[in-house]
């Protein structure tokens, strides 16, 4: 092939590549276009009164329910509610089974790593209660060593067993939920149960089985309990999580958020 011929194709050559480059630079600078948020899937645990249980016509209902929708309305899109078991709830989400968490789920730094957040929606400590038969224990690390202590897995207050209590020599039990934590507690199964003050609270002063036992004491360090319940999302769905902010925000400013809270509870949870 003579030398002019070689000189043309090497040009060809040079003009492909210099427009494939540009159609790559163009796509990794173009703008992703924002998501339009019509309908959002929400994931919740469904066992987990009173802010989110399956009601006696088989609807998932409760505080934080009452709450998404009325974000949901506020915002004009539409909620679409999917329950799912509490282990299940962060690879459901990840996985795309649902676009949202709303299950009272703690804004920690240890699952940031994995998923992100809204802003807080409500604001809990946790509550230790124990049997009346046992009134005047105390549950300090050390008072309960030698005793079990049940919380609900995979939560911030099993984490903080197993850290601190378990150390000081108390057996943790956990549990798939925390009505079943509950149920060995009223059974005598368990010396103490670790979960959200405001669930423990309703457990007391509504069921049957609550009526065996006490609150003793809170606990709230912040290095284990987080910031606070937000709705967990993809970290990806930035457009989502303005939405769910600016939602919370419109319904705590319009008198909404108060009369749901009411519904529930006799202070304000926020």
């Amino acid at each position: 092939m003579a030398c002019t011929e070689l000189r043309g194709v090497a040009r060809r050559l040079s003009v492909r590549r210099a427009l494939l480059a540009g159609v790559i630079l163009a796509a990794a600078v173009a703008p992703v276009a924002a998501k339009d948020w019509t309908t959002i899937r929400i994931g919740t645990e469904g066992a987990y009164p009173p802010f989110n249980f399956i009601g006696p016509d088989g609807a998932i209902q409760g505080f934080e329910i009452d709450l998404a929708k009325a974000i949901c309305e506020a915002e004009k899109v539409t909620c679409a509610f999917v329950a799912q078991d509490w282990d299940g709830l962060i690879p459901g989400l990840l996985a795309g089974k649902y676009d949202a968490i709303f299950a009272s789920m703690s804004i920690t730094d240890e699952r940031r790593k994995t998923i992100g957040f809204s802003e807080k929606y409500y604001q809990s400590p946790s509550l230790f209660v124990i049997d009346r038969r046992n009134a005047g224990q105390t549950v300090t690390p050390e008072a309960l060593s030698g005793k079990t202590v049940g919380a609900q897995s995979s939560t911030v207050n099993a984490r903080y067993l197993e850290e601190i209590y378990a150390k000081k020599g108390a057996e943790i039990r956990l549990y798939p939920t925390q009505d079943e934590a509950n149920l060995d507690l009223a059974s005598g199964r368990l010396d103490a149960v670790l979960a959200d003050k405001f669930v423990m609270l309703d457990w007391l002063d509504k069921s049957a089985d609550g009526k065996c036992c006490q609150a003793a004491a809170e606990v709230s360090d912040p290095n284990y309990f987080g910031d606070g319940i937000g709705a967990g999302l993809r970290k990806d769905d930035s457009e989502l999580k303005t939405l769910i902010d600016k939602g919370v925000a419109d319904i705590r400013a319009s008198g909404v958020y108060a009369r749901i809270n009411a519904k529930y509870f006799p202070f304000d949870i926020y």
